[in-house]
């Protein structure tokens, strides 16, 4: 079958398409899938990188998010049969993320284990349906699993113009907020308007701490006058101390990552000051992929595809990833 294959760590140049990558073989618990739709992430990145700590089980396929049809039963698999449409829990609970410590969604066909299946409503596309594990999962645990964020609520999202930054954007929408959305450039922010953000600010030309400030007013310590409810923040670095001056008395900043600095400044002052909450949210759970696909199915959201491409193409595809090009998914059709 062909795949996307990574034989060592390094560049994208190390991920190649390989037309005669073996075929899975049916195992027991398991079901072979006939991969309609992948998704890359930002994780898929740092998976072709290396990363320090894990050690990945080379080759691998990389891409951790999948839809399909089951192509064929493995043994003691019940409760689902051939020709079942199904989305991909991407965490394998023995072995770990499909993509990097198993064979991914950027192939034919994979391996997936009978627990890790998901059953897709008939009307949801298997592009869209792969655009939502890692990114709209996260994004989805963060707001409403974690219920964090309720209507008429203001919120910044920094990196709004990826995967979670598209997927909060449209969530935070569809609860009723008041959406700030940054991104780097006036194309990016034109996209992030027509899908709902009620203001967006090019973080390159405007400081957005002190535009949230002087927009909504000085956050106080003795009312909850002024600032902003919420700041998503899954970058971390230099954008640590801006998020907590801008959020008001009992302001929460929700952390889900950390891509440009897992070590940042602090600054204690604003936390006990101003009473913030700092809460962390990881990764999704079936539940929330099940909510997100009854949502799709109902028209509440549509996720954000910036291009769908063929396997061929898929290198380029993570690259426009790698570099910030993109607004929203990637997504490739095997």
């Amino acid at each position: 079958m062909k795949a996307l294959v990574l034989r060592r760590h390094g560049s994208l140049e190390e991920l190649e398409v390989v037309r005669d990558y073996p075929d899975p073989k049916p195992i027991e618990g398991h079901v072979i899938i006939r991969v309609g739709a992948s998704s890359f992430n930002y994780h898929d990145v740092f998976t072709t990188r290396g990363m320090p700590g894990i050690k990945v089980p080379l080759p691998v396929v990389i891409g951790l998010d999948m839809a399909g049809e089951i192509e064929e039963l493995g043994a003691g698999v019940s409760g689902w049969k051939r020709g079942d449409r199904v989305l991909v829990n991407p965490l394998n609970k023995k072995k770990g993320l499909m993509g990097e410590m198993l064979d991914g969604g950027m192939a034919e066909r994979c391996l997936v284990a009978a627990d890790q299946l998901i059953r897709m409503p008939e009307s949801v596309s298997f592009v869209d349906a792969a655009a939502l594990p890692v990114a709209y999962g996260t994004a989805h645990r963060m707001f409403i699993s974690h219920r964090t964020l309720a209507k008429g609520e203001r919120v910044i999202v920094l990196g709004a113009s990826g995967g979670v930054g598209t997927g909060c954007v449209l969530l935070a929408k569809m609860l009723g907020a008041e959406v700030i959305a940054c991104a780097s450039s006036d194309e990016k922010l034109a996209r992030l308007k027509e899908i709902g953000a009620d203001h967006v600010i090019n973080y390159k030309q405007t400081d957005w701490s002190k535009w949230a400030v002087e927009k909504y007013g000085k956050p106080q310590r003795r009312s909850y006058e002024g600032g902003v409810d919420a700041v998503v923040n899954f970058t971390g670095g230099d954008t640590w101390v801006p998020s907590l001056r801008c959020l008001k008395r009992g302001g929460k900043l929700l952390v889900c990552g950390a891509t440009a600095g897992y070590d940042p400044k602090e600054d204690l002052r604003y936390v006990w000051s101003f009473e913030l909450k700092i809460i962390g949210s990881n990764s999704f759970y079936d539940e929330d992929l099940k909510a997100l696909l009854d949502m799709v199915a109902k028209g509440a959201i549509k996720p954000l595809i910036d291009r769908t491409l063929k396997l061929e193409e898929a290198r380029e595809g993570l690259r426009l990833i790698q570099d910030r090009e993109v607004i929203g998914k990637v997504v490739v059709t095997p």
